[in-house]
């Protein structure tokens, strides 16, 4: 009886064992990620395509209400008319120190307003008697229009890269902040028990446990913060106008305003739109796949 027993318990632990391996196999699949390479045709279709073919709609509408004739042409100029401005712009080797002019600006702002919005929506986000000083006042200035910064940072710091500077940051600071805040809002208290537990407090755990958890509402932070950055320095270059200033984006805008050239109008507008989209798919997206993934909400095909 009792090597019955002891065989029923062997039979018992072996089957518990088995179960389990496969318990653990099937975890390991769900998490297992594909890494085989998407087929060039795939991502053409998928990525490339649908863009491309808007493009197309957009130029198609476009030239119909040309050929329309639904206004005049120096209200709404034919493609072909801005087509040549940016090929004029070209030949005379201005059209890309238009753009870096207003990208080196608004890159070196957006991160100086990061290393600025950071630490202070950490603070905001921590420290209860800081959040009842500076939190409604970040809400005013976020929600105050980045345009009104503008005239007093002319006043304060005169025409040069310094009040540019000075109105990114005022426009994208609060933005920052109060994401890196939302963000913090939403970690759940038992991971940062689990953290103090773990000796992960402090500095420390601001690093490897606050940070992390709140990467989602950080993210959307950034990504207003920069939007903002990116129309506060179109506003700034679009109002305040000097030779030591260089030509930007919004002084080419304000450039056309002056000579009613419509077409370099809608150049100025164009490079500012492929601007923004270009960073939006070169940093954000790229970033927020990364974040999508790191939480097993994305599978990399």
């Amino acid at each position: 009886m009792a090597s019955t027993d002891t065989t029923t318990a062997e039979h018992a632990v072996k089957d518990t064992a088995e179960d389990l391996a496969g318990l653990e196999a099937g975890l390991d699949a769900l998490d297992a990620v594909r890494v085989s390479r998407t087929p060039v045709r795939q991502v053409l279709v998928q990525k490339v395509l649908p863009p491309v073919v808007a493009i197309a709609l957009v130029l198609v509408v476009w030239q119909i209400l040309i050929w329309a004739k639904v206004t005049d042409d120096y209200k709404l100029p034919p493609p072909s008319q801005v087509w040549d401005e940016v090929s004029n712009a070209w030949a005379q080797g201005t059209l890309l120190d238009y753009i870096w002019t207003s990208v080196s600006r608004g890159l070196f702002g957006f991160l100086l307003a990061l290393v600025i919005g950071t630490p202070l929506g950490l603070l905001v986000a921590r420290v209860k008697v800081v959040r009842a000083a500076i939190g409604p006042v970040l809400s005013g200035l976020q929600s105050l229009p980045s345009v009104a910064w503008v005239p007093p940072a002319v006043l304060w710091l005169g025409l040069d890269d310094k009040m540019m500077y000075a109105v990114i940051l005022l426009g994208a600071v609060p933005s920052i902040a109060n994401g890196l805040v939302s963000g913090v809002d939403q970690i759940p208290p038992l991971h940062l028990r689990a953290g103090q537990t773990l000796g992960a407090t402090g500095l420390r755990g601001t690093w490897h446990i606050v940070l992390p958890a709140s990467l989602p509402g950080y993210l959307a932070g950034l990504k207003q913060g920069w939007a903002f950055s990116w129309r506060s320095l179109m506003a700034a270059e679009i109002i305040a106008s000097s030779p030591d200033l260089g030509v930007g984006l919004g002084q080419l805008l304000e450039q056309g305003r002056e000579t009613s050239s419509m077409s370099m109008v809608f150049l100025a507008i164009l490079l500012i739109l492929i601007v923004g989209i270009a960073i939006d798919l070169l940093i954000f997206s790229p970033l927020e796949r990364w974040v999508l993934r790191s939480r097993g909400l994305l599978v990399k095909n």
